[in-house]
């Protein structure tokens, strides 16, 4: 009898078709064997499946002699080439798998963890510092009017412990992975403290701000599937070096040049009514800083493994920037959450900060490069997820608040998120968007 060769690849789809249909009436011959066998067409996918779809099959038009499992047990995947059908879809999904498990590297991991644990403490530091202030001002004077009978309850100290320990995870996070995929993460604290606000304080959590808590998981599974490989930096001068290229100084000088613009033009004109004069100084500066955090992170770690970085000069000069950006981070977003609305605030600013973390990281870590187009479109995708879902919670939040009337509920924050919550304490979270116009308070 004849036999008739075939070679499944992903360019003849048809004829993958008719070979998985016409195998369950005729047998097929083995390249290198003289048995016949009778494959149905779920052990043929099955082995499509475990042996990444390169072979080639002899069609034989006889009788059966054989059982699925002599098939597989016998046929045995040839080494792929160059040639072989590149744009299988399954060879694709087989290689992004591959390369994903090649990408978390060690440090990659310990960086989602520390990311993922910051934002579960942080995120529960709110509830807890809201239960201690509201014990407190049963007791004695509220925060909100000026009060700090808060210090002496054991509760809200416990609060800002675990708030502390959620800071230094994030800054650890920072050491081990790229910006790309730490600073994104933050947004989970918001799904924390919304829940444990829905169970613990009893505040109203609207169907949509669900869906929006969704959409903050999903986003942030996309970016954690597609980030890039952390850099092998094996000295902070090798950090120095990328934070003095060429492109990154422009860039800094950039962001230099509009915060000035802004603090001594538009501040004392705007500051009072723009939203986005207070927050374009904290979205800035904050992008700066985190390069400086993730720099000295990175420094303290080789630290740690014995490859002392103190002595370098560089380390210290990283020092003095963190200090520099955190300051003025935590004077101007102060002024914005004591000006406006803090339901306004928080995802704007994250939406601002967020974006020009990544572009200062792509800029100076090189992320990118590491990365096809599709990794970065999908991370990009991902990254508006995220910004959907935590537009959707916030907006959902007043939504209850002015349905159910249930007076003022907690307002979560991310990335950076104490410097947001240090005046949490001291003002009433139902401020205006506008400027407060206190010559018409009696």
């Amino acid at each position: 009898m004849r036999s008739k060769k075939f070679f499944v690849s992903q360019s003849q789809p048809k004829q993958l078709f008719f070979i998985t249909n016409c195998l369950t009436t005729h047998p097929i011959q083995l390249s290198n064997n003289s048995s016949y066998l009778t494959p149905s067409p779920l052990s043929l996918l099955l082995y499509i499946l475990s042996a990444d779809s390169h072979f080639s099959l002899s069609f034989r038009f006889s009788s059966f002699l054989s059982s699925d499992l002599s098939f597989l047990s016998k046929l045995t995947p040839r080494q792929p080439s160059q040639d072989s059908f590149p744009n299988s879809p399954l060879v694709k999904s087989m290689a992004a798998v591959r390369r994903w498990s090649e990408g978390m590297s060690s440090d990659n991991i310990k960086g989602l963890v520390l990311a993922i644990s910051s934002s579960l403490f942080i995120g529960a530091s709110f509830i807890v510092k809201k239960k201690g202030l509201k014990k407190a001002g049963a007791s004695g004077v509220r925060a909100g009017v000026g009060g700090y009978s808060y210090l002496l309850e054991p509760l809200w100290w416990i609060g800002m412990i675990t708030m502390v320990v959620g800071e230094i995870a994030n800054f650890a996070a920072y050491a081990f992975a790229p910006a790309i995929l730490v600073t994104p993460l933050g947004a989970l604290s918001i799904i924390i403290s919304a829940v444990l606000a829905h169970i613990i304080l009893r505040e109203k959590l609207h169907t949509f701000g669900i869906l929006g808590c969704a959409l903050c998981v999903v986003g942030s599974t996309t970016i954690v599937l597609h980030a890039p490989q952390e850099r092998q930096i094996e000295s902070v001068t090798e950090v120095w070096d990328l934070a003095t290229e060429t492109g990154f100084l422009f860039y800094t000088a950039l962001v230099l040049t509009a915060v000035f613009i802004l603090i001594f033009h538009f501040v004392p004109q705007y500051g009072q009514t723009h939203i986005m004069v207070y927050i374009g100084v904290c979205s800035l500066v904050g992008s700066i800083s985190v390069m400086s955090v993730k720099a000295l992170g990175i420094a303290l770690k080789l630290t740690f493994s014995g490859m002392n970085q103190l002595l370098y000069p560089q380390t210290w000069a990283f020092t003095l920037v963190v200090a520099s950006c955190v300051i003025t981070q935590m004077n101007y977003l102060n002024k914005a959450l004591d000006t406006f609305n803090t339901a306004v605030v928080s995802p704007i600013y994250y939406v601002m900060f967020t974006s020009l973390t990544i572009l200062a990281s792509v800029i100076m870590f090189k992320d990118w490069d590491r990365q096809t187009p599709t990794q970065i479109i999908t991370e990009m995708c991902g990254f508006i997820t995220i910004l959907s879902g935590t537009f959707l919670l916030h907006k959902t939040k007043d939504m209850v608040d002015d349905y159910v009337q249930s007076g003022p509920s907690l307002t979560t924050s991310i990335s950076m998120r104490s410097l947001k919550h240090e005046e949490e304490d001291g003002f009433d979270e139902g401020v205006p968007l506008k400027r407060q116009d206190t010559s018409r308070i009696p």
